[in-house]
């Protein structure tokens, strides 16, 4: 080991530097030699690392940001890591049974130390291996509600919330989702979208020259450069969510920053349908597996509408704002937010270049078909987000599209 190293300016850490970090700068084990690190994350944007002591079967996670996106070599500022570490603190003060313990960050280093929650598994896998969760839509609606308004001016003191818009102003990941999510999808102006061949005069017509389309999704862009609701996580997928039939833990906020609710609201949604399409074109398909998704689906719209409805009731308490016509309609805002953000979500997966396991896992003989359905199915919501009212409604057009609506 090298104990010359200083840990006062940024340099990206291996493994022997870890263990010294974590015992003499953090005085979280005993002893360096008895640990072991190894890297856990396949990310694009960090390097996450397990330190396990297995004398003792004590272990954190050490998460640490680099100056450069690993796939391209593009600079980012390191913030994003305290980004991270701060919307933790403030969640885990909301909703500690959802969110792992943050044990340190360093600010030189751009590293994050916190709870291994090795007990959950990653939701993304556990779902293309057909697991049911029967508790999800209750957890998620839960974990929702209490991170999410607690956080807007409708409870926060004002000033607080004025400076939590400065400290969580997050450039470079917002550039990344404003291109991803919200434009290259609809102008492939940096030729980057993949798009499954035979499907190139679909996706030309359905989304480069639909002009109405185009409306829509400047809105829900310029919505989420512009309405600072809410602090969002800004990338919550079942990717970013670990779960066992206890519960579940939701990691990952380096694309945190104030927002608009229905962006991390949507994206839970977004992500239930691939798993749902690839099992749907198995040759071997799960019956109890798609109707649990579809159940979660429809649960998940209608709990979030109840929970923020009744959060709402209990805790927002300034006079103009306990008007009901304007709760209605704030409520009614966010979830029409929630459907469009679905729509960009699942489009973006679909046609981007930042696809997801599901789509890759489809058999070709379907896959063009699969994605056709999908994209349709996230024009219809993008362009009637403020129509659906219930979750039904969302997942008895889901089922139309299949046919080819």
């Amino acid at each position: 080991m090298n104990n010359d190293v200083v840990y006062d300016e940024h340099f990206l850490m291996k493994a022997e530097d870890i263990k010294k970090f974590v015992v003499d700068q953090l005085n979280l084990f005993q002893e360096a030699d008895r640990l072991e690190v190894s890297e856990i994350g396949d990310g694009n944007i960090n390097y996450v690392y397990q330190v396990t002591d297995h004398s003792t079967d004590k272990t954190v996670v050490v998460k640490q940001a680099d100056k450069y996106l690993r796939s391209s070599g593009r600079l980012l500022d390191l913030s994003r890591n305290r980004i991270e570490s701060e919307i933790l603190h403030i969640q885990n003060e909301l909703a500690p049974e959802y969110i792992p313990e943050v044990y340190d960050y360093n600010e030189k280093l751009a590293a994050l130390t916190m709870e291994n929650i090795s007990g959950y598994k990653n939701m993304r896998y556990e779902l293309i291996d057909q697991q049911i969760f029967s508790d999800f839509s209750e957890d998620i609606s839960e974990f929702l509600t209490k991170v999410l308004i607690p956080t807007t001016d409708l409870v926060l003191d004002r000033g607080e919330k004025k400076n939590r818009v400065k400290s969580f102003t997050n450039i470079d990941m917002c550039d990344i989702s404003e291109d991803l999510v919200l434009t290259e999808p609809y102008d492939d102006y940096k030729k980057q979208n993949i798009i499954t061949p035979g499907n190139e005069e679909f996706i030309e017509k359905h989304l480069y020259e639909d002009e109405e389309l185009h409306a829509e999704v400047a809105w829900l862009r310029n919505n989420f450069m512009n309405n600072t609701q809410a602090l969002v996580h800004g990338d919550l997928h079942t990717g970013s969510i670990f779960i066992n039939q206890a519960g579940l833990k939701v990691i990952d906020p380096e694309f945190a920053f104030y927002g608009p609710m229905g962006y991390d609201i949507g994206n839970v949604l977004a992500h239930l349908f691939f798993p749902l399409v690839l099992d749907q074109t198995r040759e071997v398909s799960n019956d109890d597996f798609q109707t649990w998704l579809l159940t979660s689906i429809e649960e998940i719209y209608d709990k979030v509408w109840a929970k923020f409805n009744e959060f709402y009731e209990t805790n927002v308490h300034f006079k103009l704002y306990r008007n009901e016509q304007f709760k209605q309609s704030y409520l009614k805002a966010i979830m029409a937010d929630t459907l469009g953000y679905t729509g960009t979500e699942i489009i973006r997966r679909v046609v981007g270049d930042s696809k997801v396991k599901e789509l890759s896992l489809i058999a070709k003989d379907q896959k063009i078909q699969a994605e056709r359905s999908l994209v349709k199915y996230g024009i219809y919501l993008i362009k009637n987000r403020g129509n659906i009212t219930t979750g039904k409604e969302l997942v008895d057009i889901f089922n139309q599209c299949k046919k080819g609506i």
